[in-house]
């Protein structure tokens, strides 16, 4: 298990608070991954989940290791060797038109879960949810090939445009209670697994440690509203995220997020920005090109732009971006309310985004919103187009599209998606000369 990040000597480097973000980051998923590289040897239980509806408050009770499938393919495609295991899985029959991150994970797995950040356990339970549509047919691939108890969390989401059901309504309490029965069913399992009992006071220990990681991390995004923006939503905090779900329910995350937010917060009152000299101001929609992410974030920053904000954090942070407060005092009906309205939320900003974009570049100070539209990811791509005509049309916002994929660098053109770039820099900055020249 890693030092508390509290107890390190003063004078350490860990208490230069510029930085500390992705030194802490990178250290704490470097020991996540070997806890998880010990579990079979130790004969400790693992549950494969994924960032949307993880469950982690009732695997914290039960002391499982998660494994989250997700990033386990996009760090395949961060290290550059994400082909391999795209080849691999493609060559046992896999279409090239699945998933990547589907197709990445199947060739870890035939390659006896051998991941560049260490060897990933067998699982002892797998849990999805009806959050990304993917998930239930990936679940299926495990329990082929172990054997694996599955378990499916249906989670009733958003149905239609601005609808919306609040705690307390009639409708809202009928799927509460639904999904909390589901919950039930979920800690049988897991203390059958374990061979632990369900003790209840773990759970509101978890939960309370959420409650924390919650409101840090939503001070850390409303942080990025200030000019210059402290970090980049696509770059830094593909780090925040990670731990976001690795840590989600443990003191090392909770404290990993408080400390982040004072770090963002001293760069705030120093005005330290994440580029050098902050030109333009973008929100992204969709995932970035992880196997060449390096460069997807130069072609952007050589502009001198920054990411403030990023769909992805909402839908891929498991609801903590969103208000997620447990009331420890009923912990089984409260965490099926927040999983109800993290799925509201996440239905959302997959198909019925384009007010909440809209909100967002008018709350964090964006020029414009690029789309990122992903060959193998139908879920994350569908309707982006409408969006994006949409709020060109109707709220005057500057869009632009790009197409790439996840993981892979097959689908990757660089020529192709740098002059789209330039083109659109070149016209925002034209906009942005008009409309400075207009107020004088």
């Amino acid at each position: 298990m890693a030092t508390d990040i509290r107890t390190r000597p003063p004078g350490d480097q860990e208490d230069q608070v510029v930085g500390r973000g992705r030194r802490q980051g990178s250290r704490l998923f470097r020991d996540w991954y070997g806890a998880l590289g010990q579990a079979d040897a130790n004969g400790e239980p693992t549950a494969y989940v994924f960032v949307m509806g993880s469950c982690a408050e009732v695997l914290r009770a039960f002391d499982f290791h998660m494994v989250f499938p997700e990033i386990n393919s996009l760090q395949t495609a961060v290290h550059r060797v994400s082909l391999d295991y795209l080849n691999a899985a493609e060559d046992s029959g896999y279409s090239p038109d699945v998933c990547g991150y589907v197709k990445a994970d199947v060739g870890v797995h035939l390659r006896d879960r051998q991941h560049p950040n260490g060897v990933i356990p067998r699982p002892s339970l797998v849990i999805a949810t009806n959050m990304c549509n993917t998930y239930v047919k990936w679940v299926e691939i495990w329990e082929r090939m172990y054997h694996c108890p599955v378990f499916v969390l249906d989670i009733p989401g958003q149905r239609g445009i601005g609808w919306r059901a609040n705690p307390g309504e009639a409708g809202f309490e009928a799927d509460r209670r639904y999904v909390q029965a589901q919950l039930e069913e979920l800690i049988e399992l897991a203390s059958r697994i374990s061979g632990k009992p369900f003790d209840v006071d773990r759970l509101v220990q978890a939960m309370e440690h959420v409650n924390r990681m919650g409101a840090a991390w939503r001070e850390v995004l409303r942080l990025n509203q200030n000019v210059p923006a402290p970090f980049n939503a696509m770059g830094d905090a593909i780090t925040y995220m990670g731990v976001l779900s690795a840590y989600r329910g443990t003191e090392l995350g909770a404290q990993y997020m408080e400390d982040l937010r004072a770090e963002m917060e001293e760069r705030v009152a120093r005005g330290l920005g994440t580029v050098e000299d902050e030109r333009f101001r973008l929100h992204f929609v969709g995932t970035a090109c992880y196997s060449h992410f390096r460069r997807f974030l130069e072609l952007f920053q050589n502009w001198g732009a920054v990411f403030v904000n990023s769909e992805y954090l909402a839908y891929a942070g498991g609801g903590l971006d969103r208000g997620i407060q447990f009331d420890t005092s009923r912990p089984l009906e409260s965490l099926a309310e927040q999983l109800l309205l993290t799925g509201q939320r996440s239905m959302s900003n997959m198909f019925f985004s384009q007010d909440q974009l809209a909100d967002t570049v008018r709350d964090w100070h964006a020029d414009g919103i690029v789309y990122h539209a992903v060959k193998s990811c139908r879920t994350v791509s569908t309707g982006m187009a409408d969006s994006r005509e949409y709020l060109v049309r109707t709220r005057d916002i500057p869009a632009l599209s790009i197409e790439s994929d996840l993981v892979d660098p097959r689908l990757w053109s660089e020529a192709q998606v740098k002059n789209r770039v330039d083109a659109f820099f070149e016209a925002l900055g034209a906009r942005k000369a008009a409309a400075a020249a207009g107020r004088r």
